[in-house]
């Protein structure tokens, strides 16, 4: 007989994240992250600004699948926003792209990720990400048009130490 769950319940996930392609973009090519974004209510204007680095997500049999970002400054990442595509909403996407920018951060040697979310906390917090107070935030990572942008509708602040 199926395990019941109350209503609530956290349902584990055991299956991998899918393999995803991640294809860097240049500033001239982000018109997608740019309609993506707005389309999901998330901060938009500076995408195609110095110092941000943004990747295309697609499936190894090339079905795009969604857009991510990262800002370095100092050794320490900003998670920019992270949007899956409706139709493959659902399928472990995010935990994927996620983990690809968790990545590239490694690479880039940065000691920890900052992010802020109105809508994905549960998601971060499986992820391992923590919640933290605003004060403890990097000043530098604090300062950027995301991260100010995100803070006027309280988000909840958290992070992830890469090393």
């Amino acid at each position: 007989m199926p395990e019941r769950r109350a209503p609530g319940d956290r349902v584990r996930r055991t299956a991998k994240p899918p393999r995803l392609n991640a294809i860097p973009l240049a500033p001239w090519e982000r018109d997608g992250v740019v309609a993506a974004l707005r389309k999901a209510g998330l901060p938009a204007d500076d995408v195609a600004s110095p110092g941000r680095l943004f990747w295309r997500f697609e499936t190894v049999d090339l079905t795009p699948v969604g857009f991510g970002g990262l800002e370095i400054h100092d050794g320490e990442a900003l998670l920019r926003s992270v949007v899956t595509l409706p139709p493959v909403r659902g399928r472990g996407i995010a935990r994927a792209i996620i983990a690809a920018l968790e990545a590239e951060a490694r690479i880039a040697d940065c000691r920890a990720i900052w992010l802020a979310t109105t809508s994905a906390t549960q998601l971060f917090d499986q992820l391992g990400y923590a919640t933290c107070k605003i004060a403890i935030v990097p000043q530098p990572i604090r300062d950027t048009p995301e991260f100010v942008a995100l803070a006027a509708a309280s988000p909840t602040v958290m992070m992830k130490r890469l090393k």
